[in-house]
């Protein structure tokens, strides 16, 4: 099972992030564990400086944005 964190204040963004990562996990077959991170300090020990942000197995892969559906796909995958 992967493990992935969604940071984010809760904004629009943060959740339509969170639907991705469950969408692109289901499309792939992949069990993962998503939690969202909406503490702000929580958010910043992280690195994650602009949200949304996806950290996947303790590995900040993403902040900033939506995610790019392919790329969202690859770091699942890899």
């Amino acid at each position: 099972m992967i493990n992935i964190k969604v940071f984010g204040p809760g904004c629009k963004r943060c959740e339509t992030t969170e639907i991705m990562v469950h969408e692109a996990a289901q499309k792939l077959g992949i069990e993962v564990q998503v939690e969202k991170i909406t503490d702000v300090r929580s958010i910043a020990m992280a690195g994650v400086m602009n949200t949304p942000g996806i950290s996947i197995d303790g590995k900040l892969v993403h902040a900033g944005g939506l995610p790019d559906q392919a790329e969202l796909e690859s770091w699942l995958s890899a």
